[in-house]
């Protein structure tokens, strides 16, 4: 999978993305719990984004 617009996003607001999908995450935790799991795993899926891509760029 090929995705050219992820390849321009600075490592930066993939970390951000992922520090507020855990905070909010967290915070609706108890009300819904499908919800809770989205979030968790796009914080999750966003960090590693931004740690590859940081990697990749040096």
């Amino acid at each position: 999978m090929n995705f050219p617009s992820l390849k321009n996003i600075q490592p930066i607001y993939l970390y951000l993305i992922s520090i507020c999908s855990f905070v909010i995450s967290n915070l609706v935790r108890e009300k819904s719990p499908l919800f809770y799991g989205i979030l968790l795993a796009l914080g999750l899926i966003s960090f590693l984004l931004g740690l590859y891509s940081r990697i990749s760029k040096k």
